[in-house]
């Protein structure tokens, strides 16, 4: 017997061992995600397809409808970076009479391409997604991780409105936050109680997979359901105040809504906000109402609301200037030009002026206006002179 012979015959037999999955394994045979829904009462104001263009500056679907709009909000394990999941999603749509707001849970990691696949199914019933922030934050997310789970993404390929984007720009000049639950306060009167910030939320979770205790997602669902359902309120409450600005209680409002509705090429409601716009706005309306009516041709009408702004004393210096340049470039008026220019001096010299460097360079810029103007009206009158002399 060779070497090889005497280790096979001492070697230990093989034991083919089974091993028997406990009940606890069994229970964690990854099918499907965690899902629940809810039923709230939607809000009751109707939101139009024009209006929401009037907002958001983008084109929506032709047979845009209410019924039509998904809302969405994500629940993350963290803010950024390439490992941040998705972890519970909301969605919420209305249905006649009802508001639905359906919640997916992955209850560990393996479940969330069920999850995604649920997004995918919900979201190609719809033709408009809404959010909030959506667009730097859980659309680009969820995108990521369709991908990572080598599932198509044109699901969230449609018409998106971002209500922080409106928000900001309506309402940040008074407000300065504009955080959900901020404009939830201000704006629609509903202030959280007992909310779980949302800084909280990826520990919860990280919490929720050590011991398995559900019960500490409770709050992240609350706080998440809340979420979604305000998308719908706060959505209805913008189509409210655009289709009504003169409903607006702050000036600064309906003056922030004027820039909102120029900037996206809405002239005509633009100076709508303008004229209802007072109290300390009211100088910076006239101005902006002014320069719309230049920039649309109406001249006379420029001309009459920079009068007004002198006549009452708004604005410093800018409507003497801007009739200044009316007066040389479109009526070749120089000495009216002049004359609207010594007055902005005068204006700029009075002690309710501070000296700082600002002030100093809009002298400048008056003084050299100033000289420019009286060498073109002495040219003028020289012409003028010689026309004479030589009939």
């Amino acid at each position: 017997m060779n070497l090889r012979d005497k280790l096979k015959a001492i070697e230990k037999p093989k034991v083919k061992v089974t091993v028997t999955p406990t009940q606890a394994e069994e229970q964690r045979a990854f099918t499907d995600c965690w899902r629940t829904e809810t039923i709230h009462t939607p809000s009751d104001y109707p939101i139009r397809r024009q209006t929401v263009m009037l907002m958001q500056g983008d084109e929506m679907p032709e047979r845009f409808a209410h019924e039509r709009i998904l809302y969405l909000d994500t629940e993350t394990t963290g803010l950024a970076g390439a490992g941040t999941v998705a972890f519970e999603v909301g969605l919420g749509y209305q249905r006649g009479e009802k508001f639905h707001v359906r919640q997916l849970v992955m209850r560990d990691y393996p479940e969330e391409i069920f999850l995604l696949e649920e997004i995918v199914r919900i979201a190609e019933g719809f033709d408009v997604v809404c959010t909030f922030n959506g667009k730097t934050f859980d659309l680009p997310l969820l995108k990521n991780r369709f991908i990572m789970n080598r599932i198509r993404t044109d699901c969230l390929d449609k018409p998106h409105i971002d209500l922080l984007h409106i928000a900001r720009r309506v309402w940040k000049l008074r407000l300065q936050k504009c955080n959900l639950a901020n404009l939830e306060e201000a704006l629609l009167g509903i202030p959280r109680v007992d909310d779980l910030p949302g800084a909280q939320v990826p520990e919860r979770f990280f919490s929720y997979l050590k011991n398995g205790d559900f019960s500490l997602l409770d709050d992240v669902l609350d706080h998440n359901e809340q979420d979604v359902v305000s998308l719908q309120n706060l959505l209805c409450h913008m189509c409210r105040m655009y289709e009504n600005p003169e409903q607006l209680r702050f000036d600064e409002d309906v003056y922030s809504m004027g820039v909102a509705l120029d900037r996206f090429s809405h002239p005509q409601e633009a100076r709508r906000c303008y004229q209802l716009a007072g109290g300390a706005m009211h100088a910076a309306s006239q101005s902006r109402l002014a320069t719309s009516y230049r920039r649309n041709g109406e001249k006379a009408e420029a001309v009459r609301v920079w009068q007004g702004m002198i006549r009452r004393r708004e604005g410093g210096v800018t409507p003497y200037v801007e009739l200044a340049k009316h007066y040389e470039h479109t009526e070749r008026d120089y000495a009216a030009a002049l004359d609207m220019v010594r007055q902005a001096m005068i204006r700029l010299a009075e002690p309710s002026f501070f000296e700082d460097s600002a002030v100093q360079a809009e002298r400048n810029a008056l003084q050299y206006r100033y000289d420019r103007l009286r060498r073109k009206a002495e040219r003028a009158e020289g012409d003028c002179q010689a026309n004479k002399r030589s009939m």
